[in-house]
């Protein structure tokens, strides 16, 4: 657990240093840089739209071999 919280503050702290390059000059970074803040815009649009309709999150297809409430 330690592991991945340090990876994920030392990510946010490579992209934040990246969007700092990209503010002082280096315009080609902005592009690439907006992709993942484009997908993530989408993916909580598609699920407050799931959630507004009403709709369901799919069923796992498979079933787990440890679970006994399925017997």
């Amino acid at each position: 657990m330690r592991f991945t919280r340090a990876a994920a503050v030392l990510g946010a702290l490579f992209y934040v240093f990246l969007w700092v390059l990209a503010a002082n000059g280096v315009t080609s970074l902005v592009a690439p840089l907006l992709i993942p803040v484009v997908l993530a815009v989408l993916v909580a649009a598609g699920v407050a739209l799931n959630r507004f309709m009403g709709i369901t999150p799919r069923s796992q297809h498979f079933k787990d071999r440890d679970d006994e409430s399925h017997r």
